[in-house]
């Protein structure tokens, strides 16, 4: 480490830092207040092992703004953003998909911000932060079987043959008989459905709990433009006569008592905006047939517009109070 001390951190790895700094601060509040509320003993000790990875990294996190004598953020705190004494919103059967999500999606983001990294300890980090995800990703796999609720990817005719691309149909055509899917456009269809899945269960909960007009207002268009995709998604995967994802829309309770802070809930909406993104746009990038990359196209617009919609809001009304979504890495 002390060799460390001599090497400035760039501006990538403060960026991802930074980042991932403000995700373990909110997913601590949502994390704690789950804890609270679980019943299943089993579930409970995913929850609990899901915590302790994002405390950890907030400690290591302020460690090394602290030595680099940069200000840590105000992120979120339990304290702040969270009623621990608010009714259940979530089924437990809720939690354990949300977690194994986020440990999916922390393999990715945690390869990212590794990559970008260069000095010696900020890359033992990442690759820490990789290990812990990739072990809670087994954890909570293993639960989701054990349990009967892992929802599996569709199954496809076995392999007994190989055929090469004879004609630029394969690509182009869009208003004919269209070919079937290809096995990487059914996995990026089935996954993205079971992301606005799970965005679709976690915005209904928080257009319950939300407390002014507008942030409900805006929650109820997320719900509804994520059950749209939805929708999409599975039509094209019912053209080739394959199945579709459950929802988890039953496993939000009706609750309306205050729960978590408008800042905490608008801060996760952006994130799963931000994550629809770029994961439409991966599957823009490895879906040949051109009428599914026209559509993911069309709808990374549309988030996009709802998430610039967001930031309004954000700095209008949760902002003006809280420098929170204000602050950023000034060099």
């Amino acid at each position: 480490m002390s060799d460390n001390k001599q090497i400035r951190l760039t501006s990538s790895e403060i960026s991802q830092l930074w980042t991932q700094y403000m995700n373990d601060t909110a997913s601590v509040c949502m994390l704690t207040y789950f804890l609270n509320k679980a019943e299943d003993q089993e579930i409970k000790t995913v929850i609990e092992s899901a915590l302790n990875i994002s405390l950890t990294h907030i400690d290591v996190i302020k460690s090394i703004f602290k030595e680099e004598k940069f200000k840590v953020p105000h992120g979120f705190t339990v304290e702040e953003d969270v009623d621990l004494e608010a009714p259940r919103l979530y089924a437990d059967s809720y939690v354990l998909h949300y977690i194994h999500q986020m440990a999916k999606i922390g393999l990715t983001s945690y390869a990212v911000s590794l990559s970008y990294s260069v000095r010696s300890d900020i890359t033992e980090f990442y690759q820490q932060c990789l290990d812990e995800s990739q072990n809670l990703y087994e954890q909570s796999k293993d639960l989701l079987l054990n349990k009967g609720i892992f929802i599996r990817s569709p199954y496809i005719d076995d392999m007994e043959s190989i055929e090469y691309v004879q004609k630029q149909g394969f690509l182009w055509d869009v208003f004919g008989e269209k070919r079937s899917l290809t096995a990487l456009e059914i996995t990026n269809l089935y996954a993205n459905i079971q992301r606005n899945a799970l965005g679709t269960a976690t915005l209904i909960g928080f257009s319950q709990v939300a407390q002014t007009k507008e942030v409900t207002d805006y929650f109820v268009r997320g719900l509804e433009i994520a059950k749209k995709h939805i929708k999409l998604f599975s039509e094209k995967l019912k053209d080739d006569d394959l199945p579709t994802p459950m929802s988890w829309d039953s496993e939000v309770t009706h609750s309306t008592t205050y729960t978590f802070s408008e800042r905490l809930m608008m801060f996760y909406t952006t994130a799963l905006i931000s994550l629809s993104v770029g994961y439409y746009g991966m599957s823009v990038s490895t879906s040949p047939r051109v009428d599914i990359g026209i559509m993911y196209n069309r709808l990374a617009v549309e988030i996009q517009l709802y998430s610039e919609d967001g930031a309004n809001i954000m700095i209008k009304t949760v902002g003006l109070n809280n420098h929170l979504w204000l602050q950023t890495v000034k060099i």
